[in-house]
Parts: structure tokens; sequence; C-alpha cells
């Protein structure tokens, strides 16, 4: 059995599909692209699909992660651009790699997030960032499965900055296509960039901007638009959020050139 994990996205209208949406259409890929998934047991088998730490709805996202099990080997890059050509526009296979270690969910530990807020300056948006960052503890509440509860949106983020829009004009051909490309832009924007541990309860983007209306009343006119730029383990000497999926690529080279005639070489000769 070979195991494949995938990266992909949710960009620009795209960003409110829910999980369970996203699960029916990557199922429906699936079959599309003749992947020959290996299977649950039960009365009720199910494609052995993993999904690790969705991002919530709404939300877009450049670093969502899961892992499928295969019956028959298949070569990752051939196999991401099958899967790809199957997706709807926005949910992108944007990278995949053969998995050769174990625990992926457990190096998801942090986030990157970005939040534009239409409507706020660059001051505003730096003001409230402070009051944020310098507070031992700031409070909020959200309504959960058990009703409303308090906790702390502090502990868990790591940094948190504030930025000045880049003017449209000199956006480039990739950021004008951007999951935030929809949004308005001819008024005042902030751009708040956060780095946000995975602790429990999630500490998520909105939990943060209601901390910024606690200690600073920052309150936005519009909703935030909100995108995970990537997610992976939290490095604690560079403060960086790294590949997850890096491991396994360093593991499937150090195996091609130990032995260059092992299952990844196969791999790569088998039908995608």
């Amino acid at each position: 059995m070979q195991r494949i994990r995938l990266r992909y996205t949710k960009r620009g209208r795209l960003r409110f599909t829910s999980h369970r949406d996203f699960q029916r259409a990557f199922e429906r890929a699936l079959r599309r692209a003749e992947v020959p998934m290996a299977y649950s047991a039960g009365f009720t088998p199910h494609p052995k699909v993993s999904y690790a730490n969705a991002a919530p709805t709404g939300t877009g996202s450049e670093a969502e992660y899961l892992e499928i099990a295969l019956t028959d080997a298949r070569d990752p890059e051939k196999l991401r651009l099958l899967l790809d050509e199957s997706m709807p526009v926005g949910l992108d296979i944007i990278d995949a790699v053969e998995a050769r270690t174990s625990g992926l969910a457990d190096r998801l530990t942090a986030s990157v997030w970005e939040l534009r807020l239409d409507g706020v300056t660059p001051e505003d948006a730096e003001r409230a960032v402070a009051a944020f960052t310098s507070a031992e503890t700031v409070e909020v509440q959200r309504k959960m499965k058990n009703g409303m509860r308090t906790f702390d949106a502090r502990g868990a983020v790591v940094s948190l900055e504030a930025h000045t829009a880049q003017p449209e004009a000199q956006k480039s051909q990739s950021e004008t296509h951007s999951p935030q490309a929809d949004r308005p832009t001819d008024q005042a924007c902030a751009i708040l960039r956060l780095v946000v541990r995975h602790v429990t309860p999630a500490v998520r983007p909105d939990d943060v901007l209601s901390g910024l209306r606690a200690v600073a009343d920052l309150a936005p006119p519009v909703p935030a638009g909100v995108i995970r730029l990537a997610q992976g383990l939290f490095d604690e000497e560079t403060g960086t959020v790294t590949d997850p999926l890096a491991p396994d690529r360093e593991a499937v080279a150090a195996a091609s050139d130990a032995f260059p005639g092992d299952a990844t070489a196969a791999a790569a000769k088998a039908p995608a």
C-alpha cells in the first residue's frame, strides 16, 4: 500500500465551501481520475483519506493537507496533475509527495494567516496590534457546541504585525489573482500577518479580531478577508512555520540515492 500526501488550496469564492463540500468534490475527483484507492473494511467501505486541520468555512487557504492510501503505486506528480484537472478551479491540488514518515498531523502545530481589513487605516491597525501584543491575556468569547466559552486569544499568538495593503497598480499578476482579488480595493485597507499556534481550544483569526476589538475597539466596517498562507511545524529558533511535507521529500530523496531501484523509481514508471 502506498500513501500519498497532498497540499491543496481554497481560493477566491471557493473559500466559502465547507469541509464536507470539499470532501465530496475530492472523492468525485478520485473516481474521475481512476485512482486505485484503498478502502476501509466493514459494511460501508470508504476510501482511505485522512484530512488534517481544515480551515474554517469562509476563509481562504494556500496550505491544506490530506493523505490518501493507494492499492497500487503511482507517481505522485502525475497523480497530482490528474486530480487537479478533476477539481473545480479554486480547489487546486498544488503539491504531492509519497509519505515516507509518520505523523503528518503532528507536524501541523502552527499557521500563518493574512487578514485583510478593508476600511481600516494602517495607523489604526498598528495601534490595535500594539495594544494586543502588549497585553498578557486577551479574553474572548465564542459559541461552541456546549454554549458560550471564554478563553485567552493572546497566548497562542506568536506574532502579529500590521502592513499597508499594496496598491493595485503595483501588484504582480499572481497577486492580482490571489484569493483576495475579489474584494474591494478602492478604500483604506490594512493587512495583518498572524502566526498562531494550534492549541485547544483553537484560536482562530476571528478570535484575534475579537481580541483586537476588545483591547483597542478595532471594528472593520466589512468582514475581514482571511487566508491561511502556511501551516506546519513551528521552528522556535527561527520563528517560522516550516513545510510539513519536507521530511517526506527528504526521505524519498535519501532512499533514491541509497537504492536507485526502490519503490519510488518504480512508481515513477507506473501509470498515473
